[in-house]
């Protein structure tokens, strides 16, 4: 890089002024800002904004060189500085969502392709071990069964429609693996989740031949996908999917010998109701070198004539309806529901008034 470049790293939060130029830079290569990035690295010269990268958590976004710094090898230095921001952050491997266009450049700077949705997103990260290690670890775990399922959770939170689609599925297969998504943005944390999701099992007869695992940042989530160089919401949701299920298919399910997933319907949400049917595309119909997995959609169980969803428990939490709570979810999920709702009531409401 040339000496004439000053590297100055921006916190969003901190300067209007640097973001203002961040964002004409981004906007000159029909990029937005991606409001989740903690910091962004950036080379300017004299006070203009020539190249960025912006950081969240592990994964690498807005990244943008100006045209005038074309052929004067930048991008390397840029995600060097990158990897330092986030050493200083605690933060070693990375992620990096691209066009594929911009793939074989990204490579060069030390990334290692994961997965890709032809014409519209590649996703890498900057080692060669981190993928294949993960799979390793998960085929310490594989039981060789002719029929092996799995199912992806969020478990926000573990409901008494989870441990019907979880009954469903052990039904139909020898072995059923069971992953938690890392999801951030979830109204319980992943510790919750994941507990939960263990001990509503654990009340379960079929038990044995059910393996929960925590989730991986393989799994990709809805609120780590970048969307920041899709204008389209719909491709935004289709394009993240995509990644997920490709990554699954192509390594995941070999790894422990998966050879059907499990899924419930989705009589509410459009977003996952396409999911389901993307899971379809690239599970089963996608030509591709991995073996096909088959999917099966479960119907979901319903109380009252509703089906039960992880988003009309935190509805009735919200509301501390701890009756209706009862009839939604397993007994682990109660528990911590009512602690919950105990922990938010005035002190007024938990003390038994004197008896005169």
């Amino acid at each position: 890089m040339d000496d004439d470049l000053d590297i100055i790293c921006v916190d969003p939060g901190e300067d209007p002024a640097a973001m203002e130029r961040i964002r004409t830079l981004l906007a000159s290569q029909d990029l937005e800002i991606d409001s989740g990035v903690e910091e962004f690295v950036t080379f300017q010269h004299y006070g203009r904004v020539l190249a960025c990268a912006g950081l969240e958590g592990q994964v690498v976004k807005c990244v943008a060189v100006d045209p005038s710094l074309q052929g004067r090898e930048v991008l390397l230095p840029l995600m060097t500085e990158m990897t330092y921001v986030a050493l200083d952050r605690g933060v070693t491997h990375l992620f990096i969502y691209t066009k594929p266009d911009y793939r074989p450049h990204f490579e060069a700077c030390g990334f290692h392709h994961l997965a890709t949705v032809p014409g519209v997103v590649t996703l890498l990260e900057n080692t060669p071990r981190g993928l294949p290690a993960y799979c390793e670890q998960l085929a310490h775990l594989r039981r060789y069964r002719d029929k092996v399922g799995a199912v992806v959770l969020n478990a926000n939170p573990f409901t008494l429609g989870h441990r019907h689609l979880l009954s469903r599925a052990v039904a139909d297969c020898e072995v059923l693996h069971v992953f938690v998504v890392a999801e951030r943005s979830s109204s319980f944390t992943f510790d919750e989740r994941y507990r939960l999701v263990v001990a509503g099992v654990e009340e379960m007869p079929e038990r044995d031949r059910i393996m929960v695992h925590r989730g991986s940042a393989y799994l990709v989530s809805r609120a780590t996908f970048p969307s920041y160089f899709l204008k389209d919401s719909g491709v935004v949701d289709r394009a993240g999917t995509g990644l997920d299920l490709l990554i699954f298919r192509q390594h995941i399910a070999p790894a422990l010998g998966i050879t059907d997933r499990y899924v419930g319907t989705e009589p509410f949400c459009p977003v996952t109701r396409a999911y389901n049917a993307d899971m379809h595309r690239w599970l089963e119909a996608e030509p591709l070198a991995a073996d096909p997995v088959r999917v099966h959609e479960i119907p979901r169980v319903a109380r009252d004539g509703v089906a039960i969803s992880a988003s009309e428990v935190r509805r009735r939490l919200a509301n501390k309806d701890l009756v209706a709570l009862a009839g939604l979810v397993p007994a682990p999920t109660l528990a911590l529901l009512t602690t919950k709702v105990q922990a938010d009531r005035p002190r007024a409401e938990l003390v038994p008034a004197a008896v005169g």
